[in-house]
């Protein structure tokens, strides 16, 4: 006799930034059946990892335990899904455990493909080589850029979608920051290899980024990427996508990023969108549901949505998904909307950034309309060091901001 699947009114996968703020919020409005699958128990501030990186922050700054931030009330199932199912309702976790739901909330993030580049992931935290987008060698990048005098500093960005598009760039502008005011930044030829056109969507931030690149006498290699990595050799193959040319570059310091990709068992399931070469999942570009599964809503990392992966999007797109949520569990039609708004702090020096805030036309979308923030200012480093992730750990987990 076979056992009925466990039910909940809301199952929740991914315990991070999107998922923990939907929860916080379903609950503020009233939904007591609410299960978050998540393994982890540990839970990462992520876009600290670039200051930690550059020197200006330590990595506990940015760490929580995963308990102290599971808004009460919420079933906490500490597993990994492995499976989905949208016809019968139900997800499958790594022990076998089926799950059925009413409302399903697929906010698990992405997956850092560290093979995707030949011969990075076996290079990674030696020989030169760190990367930001892992906890444990964000301090192993600012050990290598503090003890740096002279030779060559890459930091390459793969194509396709990423976590925060400006981190790949940050690091190099405080690198560069640092090493002029210890007086060798003549001494350091440092390039910096970007996938896209131009230096960023936004053309008031691509000039300004332009800028600022020129000031420090970084290369840049524009609709390029790293292919292939020679750790031990400590050289670095760049594809130029536009002629098809290769060029090696022998390293001293590389900062890498890996190519990204949704979940295996996402990408490979019937709720992946076709068009996305990684993945993702289908959603509605404004309700952010599923087009075909209605019960089905995405946000965060994993949506394949058409705007830059950032905690600053999951904060307008966690409202959407709650009152569209709520909607459909009172028998109404979906109709919030979400407009594709995005913010990237791009740190461009110490105590100096600039707030890039769009929407899904790449118009600028400002938060603070008597400032201007495309032009490098030490209050906006301020606010991403400090004011950022108390607005994050006491407001959007909370379920207030």
């Amino acid at each position: 006799m076979s056992t009925a699947p466990a039910r909940h009114q809301v199952l929740i996968v991914g315990g991070g930034t999107a998922g923990i703020t939907v929860a916080a919020r379903l609950r503020r409005a009233g939904v007591t059946d609410i299960a978050l699958l998540e393994p982890s128990e540990t839970h990462w501030y992520q876009p600290l990892w670039t200051l930690v990186g550059g020197g200006q922050a330590p990595l506990r700054a940015s760490l929580r335990t995963e308990a102290e931030l599971i808004p009460p009330g919420v079933r906490w199932l500490r597993e990994r899904a492995t499976g989905v199912d949208p016809v019968a309702r139900t997800v499958t976790t790594a022990s076998g455990r089926v799950l059925s739901y009413g409302r399903l909330v697929l906010a698990p993030g992405l997956h850092l493909d560290w093979d995707g580049v030949p011969g990075l992931a076996a290079a990674l935290g030696h020989g030169g080589v760190s990367s930001n987008y892992r906890p444990d060698l964000a301090p192993f990048t600012w050990d290598l850029i503090r003890r740096m005098r002279r030779g060559t500093a890459l930091f390459t960005m793969p194509s396709g979608p990423v976590k925060c598009g400006g981190a790949p760039q940050k690091i190099a502008y405080l690198a560069a920051d640092y090493w002029r005011k210890r007086g060798v930044l003549g001494n350091i030829r440092t390039i910096l290899v970007l996938p896209e056109p131009a230096m960023f969507k936004v053309p008031v931030f691509s000039r300004a980024l332009t800028e600022t690149a020129r000031r420090y006498g970084i290369e840049v290699r524009l609709s390029s990427e790293m292919t292939r990595l020679d750790g031990a050799a400590r050289e670095a193959e760049i594809t130029d996508h536009t002629t098809g040319a290769t060029e090696t570059v022998r390293y001293d310091l590389l900062h890498a990023v890996p190519p990204q990709r949704a979940p295996e068992w996402l990408a490979n399931g019937p709720l992946a969108d076709p068009g996305s070469p990684q993945g993702y999942v289908k959603a509605d570009r404004e309700t952010l549901q599923h087009p075909d599964f209605p019960t089905v809503f995405a946000l965060g990392d994993v949506a394949a949505l058409p705007t830059s992966k950032t905690g600053a999007a999951v904060r307008k797109q966690a409202p959407v998904v709650v009152a569209n949520l709520l909607a459909g569990l009172r028998g109404r039609p979906a109709t919030a909307r979400y407009d594709g708004y995005t913010s990237c702090p791009l740190v461009t020096a110490r105590h100096k950034m600039l707030l890039a805030e769009f929407d899904y036309d790449l118009r600028p979308a400002p938060s603070f309309p008597f400032l201007d923030t495309t032009r490098e200012r030490t209050d906006m480093w301020f606010l991403k060091r400090y004011g950022l992730p108390q607005l994050y750990f006491k407001g959007m987990l909370k379920g207030l901001a």
